[in-house]
């Protein structure tokens, strides 16, 4: 999203439980262990332990898994093998590149429960520290929630971490009592089998409360081109008058341009090319929606949330083309050849690429999958930290079946339908493959959805 953290700025979780990946070591784990032992031979020499004997008693005691803590490779250039030790500088935590495992700046936000800082806002008007120190408390310590996955905090904190503006209810109420939409029809099509085979969804939300909210949406997003439509004409007219008055650069020009130029402003009137506005509802859209009304207080609360998050921080997911949706499937394919390139050769001789097992979890961010409580608490670390890592999750699912996948001679029954969501699990493994994704890479994934 526009407002989530860098990089290098999502944290590892210190007290997280190592997770046995069975991925082969990488030989710059090595390389580092050599490098590092290198530099070490060469400051012993000076009285004081050096910075290198410091990092070299850390590497030992972290024993550098790759599993738990994996070696940055956001750069990809081969070390020098002595030299290296006069680039061995001390960790910079706010300079780009670099992966702090935890923020060691103090906070007075640090100090508040994530309640008091919702209820509260952030102490001393510090808004970037006490979101900083949400995303922290989301990641280590989760929203707490009841076994259905049932929480009167959640709503809040996604309306705050989507930035999502003040609607009055009456404002909600006034989409609604406009009738059917346009795209009514395709939203009916839809509805009735919403996550129909998952009995929580059932039991709290209805299905006309989820006709009302997807209508409501579609009329805020009709409206949203109809203006954009107006403004394209107004324009136009300018233009248009401009021409009748006679500018000076015009008068200059030919018959032909004239006539070119009149063309394009004709064809640019009617076309959503290039435009970030979403298509007023796509298939999918239904899914995506339901995760707002189990977690809302209020449709009313719902509405606004989910407005936000598919026209701030998915639009490419709702237009007609879903071309952000094929683009995080690419992305799926890349960052499995990053991070495993055996599964994922062994996938591709299969014939399975992502476009084939992963578009329903890239379109929903993995809302498809059950247990629904599992989805909220996902949805959580997506939204603190980004949804684009959605595709890193996706990633995590298939390094997590690694085994299985390996050992069938036909994956598709393994990937037909993803095994139940362990969000945590999934969370911990996002956080070791995220380390290995190259900037420009990681590029790619935070703006593919747009």
């Amino acid at each position: 999203m526009s407002t989530s953290p860098m990089k290098e700025s999502i944290p590892t979780l210190a007290n997280a439980t190592p997770i046995a990946l069975e991925i082969p070591p990488s030989p710059r784990t090595h390389r580092a262990l050599r490098r590092l032992q290198s530099a070490h031979t060469l400051g012993q020499s000076s009285n004081q332990p050096s910075l290198i004997t410091q990092q070299h008693k850390q590497a030992l005691q972290r024993n550098l898994s790759p599993a738990s803590n994996p070696p940055s490779t956001s750069r990809h250039t081969r070390g020098r093998s002595n030299s290296d030790a006069t680039n061995m500088t001390p960790p910079n935590l706010g300079s780009a590149g670099r992966r702090p495992l935890l923020r060691k700046k103090s906070n007075v936000a640090d100090q508040l429960s994530l309640v008091q800082l919702v209820r509260d806002g952030p102490p001393d008007g510090d808004l970037i520290g006490a979101l900083d120190s949400a995303r922290l408390k989301i990641l280590s310590q989760g929203i707490k929630s009841d076994t259905d996955g049932m929480s009167s905090l959640r709503i809040y904190v996604w309306l705050i971490l989507l930035n999502a503006p003040v609607l009055e209810t009456d404002s909600y109420l006034a989409l609604i009592h406009r009738g059917a939409s346009p795209a009514y029809s395709k939203i009916r099509n839809d509805t009735f089998r919403t996550l129909a085979t998952d009995p929580l969804f059932r039991r709290r939300v209805s299905e006309a409360s989820l006709i009302r909210l997807l209508n409501a949406v579609a009329w805020k997003l009709h409206d949203a081109k109809e203006e954009r439509a107006e403004n394209l004409a107004k324009s136009a007219g300018k233009i248009n008058t401009a021409n009748m008055q006679g500018s000076p650069e015009l008068q200059s020009t030919t018959p032909a341009l004239k006539s070119r130029a009149r063309a394009l402003t004709l064809t640019t009137e009617g076309s959503d090319a290039g435009g970030s506005e979403p298509g007023t509802y796509v298939q999918g859209m239904n899914v995506l929606a339901a995760p707002f009304l189990y977690a809302a207080r209020s449709e009313a609360e719902a509405f606004v949330a989910f407005h936000r998050f598919i026209t701030n921080e998915c639009p490419g997911y709702v237009r007609g083309a879903m071309d952000g949706v094929h683009k995080g499937l690419a992305l799926v394919d890349k960052v499995l050849a990053i991070v495993d390139p055996k599964l994922s050769l062994y996938l591709i001789g299969k014939g399975m690429t992502a476009e084939l097992y992963a578009f329903p979890s890239v379109l929903t961010l993995c809302a498809c999958t059950p247990p629904l409580p599992q989805v909220l608490r996902l949805w959580d670390f997506l939204f603190a930290y980004g949804a684009h890592l959605n595709i890193l999750c996706i990633v995590a699912q298939l390094v997590i079946l690694r085994n299985s996948i390996l050992s069938s001679p036909s994956p598709t029954k393994i990937l037909r339908s993803f095994p139940p969501l362990q969000s945590e699990t999934i969370i911990q493994v996002t956080l070791t493959i995220i380390k290995k994704i190259p900037d420009d890479v990681y590029a790619e994934i935070v703006s593919h959805a747009k």
